[in-house]
């Protein structure tokens, strides 16, 4: 067990990704999961990452548990839930390009937040903890609340949290809603990393400047917006807002492709880096991973090219 613990916090899926010869792959992932795979590949050794969610009984989940614990990614704060399963999601590609069919609703981890003392507990020996707006989304009102209240006390303690708004405004009950939600989440937030497009289609942002600057003004302490590819902005320690641009690749899946960046980041800050040099590894990183199919690319090939 590592000396110090990221926590991820959210949904992982069964994900079926198209093959050769028509032929459909099977994995595991989803946005919470796939940054804590890419964190674990950039961490060093002495810490641990662990994953709090709520599987089912059924093989499906037993599989997952499995895929998590051969990959060093901790399930001791995993709840298990008679009554429900795992969700499903499909990936299509179109020229690099994703589309996604998803079956969730019988989803173990919609009540990933019913049982507020485990949360507490986990939150609590958790140096660093990771939610999404994905997380946000798939829970009831009264548990979005609960979440966002704990969370929001664990940087008042002096722990380090990081969301990635993660816009999927199909899961949530409606825009007015989701805006305020992803906007009281900011002030939870010691790190923020939204992706400029998602932001600009719900919240009007001019550009990746103006994006960075709404979230620091709701609270967060730290924002890089991402830009599918394209000039990034950080928010630099003196309180300047940097664009960074760096080398482009031509994607053949650009499935986890954000999460992948948020682990590259995150890692490269916790291990002392300034913003621009952790935005150029998490670059790194997401460029990778945009070159192999799928959202999971083996964690060696990772290590390798930092």
């Amino acid at each position: 067990m590592g000396n110090k613990l990221f926590l991820s916090i959210g949904e992982a899926m069964v994900e079926l990704s198209q093959a050769e010869g028509g032929l459909w792959r099977m994995g595991f992932a989803g946005d919470t999961l796939n940054t804590a795979w890419y964190a674990r590949a950039c961490l060093p050794a002495d810490w641990e990452v662990a994953y709090f969610t709520r599987l089912g009984l059924d093989p499906f989940s037993e599989r997952m548990r499995d895929f998590l614990q051969d990959n060093a990614i901790s399930t001791r704060f995993i709840a298990r839930d008679p009554e429900r399963t795992v969700g499903l999601y499909a990936i299509e590609l179109h020229d690099g390009e994703r589309s996604f069919s998803y079956w969730r609703g019988q989803s173990a981890a919609r009540r990933l937040a019913d049982d507020e003392q485990a949360l507490k507990v986990a939150i609590a020996q958790s140096d660093v903890i990771y939610f999404s707006g994905i997380t946000l989304a798939i829970l009831e009102p009264e548990r979005r609340e609960a979440l966002l209240r704990l969370i929001g006390a664990a940087r008042q303690a002096g722990k380090t949290t990081v969301f990635d708004p993660n816009i999927r405004p199909k899961l949530w009950e409606d825009t007015q809603t989701m805006r305020a939600c992803l906007t009281r989440a900011a002030a939870t937030a010691s790190i923020a990393l939204p992706s400029f497009d998602d932001e600009a289609a719900v919240f009007g942002d001019s550009d990746i400047e103006a994006c960075a600057t709404r979230w620091l003004r709701a609270g967060a302490g730290e924002v890089v917006v991402k830009n599918g590819g394209g000039p990034v902005a950080v928010s630099m320690s003196d309180g300047a807002i940097a664009i960074l641009t760096f080398d482009s690749v031509k994607p053949v899946d650009s499935t986890g492709a954000g999460d992948s960046f948020n682990g590259g980041y995150l890692a490269a800050r916790l291990a002392g880096e300034a913003p621009d040099k952790a935005a150029a590894q998490g670059h790194e990183v997401a460029a990778q991973v945009v070159c192999r199919p799928g959202a999971l690319v083996p964690r060696e090939q990772i290590r390798s090219s930092l």
